[in-house]
């Protein structure tokens, strides 16, 4: 089927108004609350605003890095409901969203004084 100059120029404005009220969604790299800073974690999470999170921040240099997603809760302002809505862009550490931070490595014992 081929479609006719004349019904073409039906579709355009259907075409416009269907681009112009569909949402648009970028899809940004998971960002990890352990170590970005107050501007990445608002640019890459929805609903998180330069307050919180300098909020996020704040929480993690007062208690140390965020050992699960949920822990996010404890910042004043952010929910649970945000969190969900954010889940699958939340990096804890390593290379999978939600995954724990690598633990810190032991330390050597001290070799025996001769």
């Amino acid at each position: 089927m081929t479609l006719k100059p004349a019904s073409l120029k039906n579709w355009i404005p259907t075409l416009a108004a269907m681009l112009l009220l569909s949402p648009f969604v970028v899809h940004a790299e998971p960002v990890n609350v352990n170590t970005a800073d107050a501007v990445a974690l608002a640019k890459a999470l929805n609903g998180i605003g330069p307050a919180k999170a300098k909020a996020i921040v704040a929480y993690r240099d007062k208690n140390g890095p965020f050992k699960s997603v949920d822990q996010l809760a404890m910042v004043e302002g952010i929910t649970q409901k945000l969190i969900e809505r954010n889940r699958a862009d939340i990096k804890l550490g390593g290379d999978k969203p939600g995954a724990a931070a690598p633990a810190a490595p032991a330390a050597k014992p001290a070799k025996p004084a001769t």
